[in-house]
């Protein structure tokens, strides 16, 4: 079966579970995503409000495979009425490619949004494909190996003036390349000499500009972010070098149910950057339907404009379009026409600004289908 045919499978189960809640009261129904903590309420005297719910997807690195989402929403003072909610996600996932593993995500807030922590990380052991560096080297053929990794990248911000933070952190990443398929000396490994074996790690310094009314579900609102990191052996590092991260978000209601959303980013590394630490075009976030680390280089650029629109009771859905683009360089990223993304999603929130989306996003040649805990961006 082809992928495409795999990706309207996964559309048609989607469909006819919806299908068969239809003949189910809300009422019903709400009992039942009771149970599993989905009720779209949220009790500050109960500390931590979780939500359980499984859910299919088909990724081009992933193939065919099942995610479950945990997602948690809290106060760290449970008196403060006025903070946006905190919250921690964790999702975790099995596919028929054999790749297996977990990933969590955490916005904190303290003292009336005076301060924020920041955490994500994720743990994998995926088969994969390396093309090499560039390009020219992501339209010739891959080489299979499986990817073992670890990640964590913790940040604390404080706030300066309003709407304005500053914060530093730390990058963690380990990766292990095992089972690679046919070695020899020009393969794609030695021809980009890249490591079997990599660690990074690197302090951060972040600013933020960040008036959106609430950050897993944004309807409206402005962000800015600069985060420079720099990798150095004396934190413990492989190799020295450094990354700039710049990210700008702007959110324009159009009415009470529809937003349009605008999402521009770009990754500049310099110095002697780790293959597995270079810009990547293609995440579940940001060129959806490209399979991540196919499309890999110093620089990379992306933009994307999504219309949400929220339906009655806890249903929406969202269309997207975007273009992206990586070189060596910021001269080399008009070297080739821009890669397209586009696609449609569905949104089913299950705690008040905390949705479950799946979305289906189609690239060149390529196409995904993600399962994943709140917003795109």
């Amino acid at each position: 079966m082809s992928k495409y045919g795999v990706l309207f499978l996964g559309l048609l189960s989607v469909l006819s579970v919806s299908k068969n809640a239809c003949s189910m009261t809300r009422d019903e129904i709400d009992g039942f995503l009771g149970k599993l903590g989905a009720d779209n309420q949220y009790d500050p005297s109960k500390g931590i409000n979780w939500s359980v719910l499984p859910g299919p997807f088909y990724t081009p690195e992933l193939k065919l495979g099942l995610g479950t989402a945990i997602a948690g929403v809290y106060r760290v003072d449970p008196k403060d009425k006025t903070t946006q909610n905190s919250s921690i996600s964790f999702t975790g996932f099995v596919s028929t490619s054999g790749a297996l593993g977990v990933g969590m995500k955490s916005y904190t807030f303290f003292s009336g949004d005076k301060w924020r922590m920041f955490v994500d990380g994720s743990l994998a052991n995926v088969p994969t494909g390396f093309w090499g560096i560039g390009y020219d080297a992501a339209q010739g053929n891959e080489q299979k190996y499986t990817d073992q990794s670890i990640e964590i990248h913790p940040q604390i911000m404080r706030q300066v003036i309003d709407h304005l933070y500053v914060g530093v952190g730390w990058d963690y990443s380990t990766l292990h390349a095992t089972e690679i398929e046919n070695t020899r000396p020009d393969d794609n490994f030695s021809r980009y000499d890249a490591a079997k074996d990599s660690k990074s790690s690197g302090v951060t310094a972040t600013l933020n500009y960040d008036s959106r009314d609430v950050i897993t579900r944004p309807r409206r609102g402005q962000f800015f972010s600069a985060e420079f990191s720099d990798f150095d052996p004396a934190f413990g590092s492989d190799n020295h070098f450094t990354v700039l991260q710049l990210q700008y978000n702007y959110y324009h209601p159009l009415n009470e149910a529809d937003v349009l959303a605008f999402d521009l980013w770009g990754r500049f590394a310099r110095g002697n950057v780790p293959w597995d630490r270079l810009s990547e075009l293609g995440d579940d976030n940001r060129m959806r339907g490209y399979y991540q680390g196919r499309y890999r280089d110093k620089d990379v650029v992306s933009t994307q404009v999504e219309y949400r629109k929220k339906l009655d009771w806890r249903n929406g859905y969202v269309l997207w379009l975007g273009m992206g683009a990586l070189g060596g360089s910021e001269e080399d990223l008009s070297d080739h026409a821009p890669l397209p993304t586009a696609g449609v999603g569905y949104r089913f929130e299950v705690k008040p600004d905390m949705n479950i989306r799946l979305d289906l996003g189609f690239g060149k040649e390529s196409a995904g289908f993600y399962f994943q805990v709140a917003e795109a961006f």
